[in-house]
């Protein structure tokens, strides 16, 4: 009888040792955030914010990581291969995750490769140009341009990125013709804006409102029917001269297809800490950025918004006929 005991305790492990490795806290290495544009252009500089206070959460090191190239396909395309595991995350917004796949071919479904993780920043974007170029306000840049027809260049970080579907809607909305400038990222755009390379910009605050308080070069609008808390002398599109065109970008992660439920739970949770922190809250408010409340911070709400930014704006690209190789 005490030998039947024994062996009936002894085999207690054996039973509960399978079940104690499925629920084996995650994560239990550093995990990677990839940037799909360049180093120091406004995801990245999001994404690191991001990274501290999401490290305190996770108990493990963030990783962020840029990897560039065709229109952020080349980055999306890392994570797409990547095990699904939970420990490489992929970064982008409606130009990355919407309107990449009307512009080029792709080897990715956006939706059936990834799962939503959150959402994590908005903001409206600004109309800049040089600060050589001859106009004062928006509404004299929009007569130059129509004096000027194709010849004032406008850049941003490549064909179907939110730079260029601004772009797409300034000319539409403006009855305009600007002749836009592919880069890598909207940091080089940018760089190239500063030293006069390049007339005009639509950007976001976080990569360009510093440069603009430093007078490198000149905000004309904000692309939103009210006015930046960061930078509220600056008019905005209704003010300016082209009432309705409002452009806005979101920011988001997203995990390989297949990643456990409890994983991504965990890492929901590590961005919502993290959206909560008080000094990634400021960091965020100093670039214009706005947090989204937090029942538009969960996976199933991203799911839901990103299907609707598709019907939005993919017909916008499509009639476009922007093709690139």
């Amino acid at each position: 009888m005490r030998r039947r005991a024994l062996l009936k305790i002894a085999s207690i492990p054996a039973i509960a040792w399978p079940t104690a490795a499925r629920t084996q806290a995650f994560p239990t290495r550093p995990v990677t955030i990839i940037v799909p544009f360049s180093a120091g252009g406004p995801l990245d500089t999001l994404c690191r914010i991001l990274a501290e206070p999401m490290q305190a959460s996770l108990g493990q090191s963030v990783v962020v990581e840029a990897v560039t190239g065709a229109g952020g396909s080349i980055g999306i395309m890392r994570v797409a291969r990547s095990p699904a595991d939970g420990y490489t995350l992929i970064s982008g917004n409606q130009g990355s995750h919407i309107t990449l796949g009307t512009v080029q071919q792709v080897q990715f479904d956006l939706l059936r490769d990834f799962t939503p993780v959150a959402m994590f920043a908005t903001t409206s974007q600004l109309i800049l140009v040089k600060n050589a170029l001859a106009v004062t306000d928006l509404r004299e840049l929009l007569a130059f341009i129509k004096a000027n027809p194709g010849k004032v260049t406008d850049g941003g970080g490549g064909y179907g990125t939110v730079a260029h579907t601004s772009a797409l809607y300034f000319q539409q909305l403006s009855g305009t013709t600007i002749q836009f400038i592919p880069y890598r990222g909207a940091a080089p755009a940018l760089q190239d804006l500063l030293a006069g390379q390049i007339d005009m910009m639509i950007d976001q605050p976080s990569n360009s409102l510093p440069h603009v308080q430093a007078g490198k070069v000149r905000a004309l609008a904000v692309t939103a029917p009210t006015r930046l808390a960061a930078a509220p002398d600056i008019p905005t599109t209704d003010e300016a001269g082209l009432p309705g065109f409002y452009t806005s970008v979101w920011q988001a992660m997203w995990v390989p297809r297949g990643t456990p439920d409890a994983v991504i739970e965990v890492l929901n949770k590590a961005v919502r800490d993290a959206l909560a922190d008080p000094k990634a809250r400021q960091r965020f408010s100093d670039l214009g950025q706005e947090i989204p409340p937090a029942e538009q911070q969960t996976a199933r709400w991203l799911s839901d918004f990103q299907k609707t930014e598709i019907d939005k704006w993919v017909p916008l690209m499509k009639a476009a006929k922007v093709k690139t190789d």
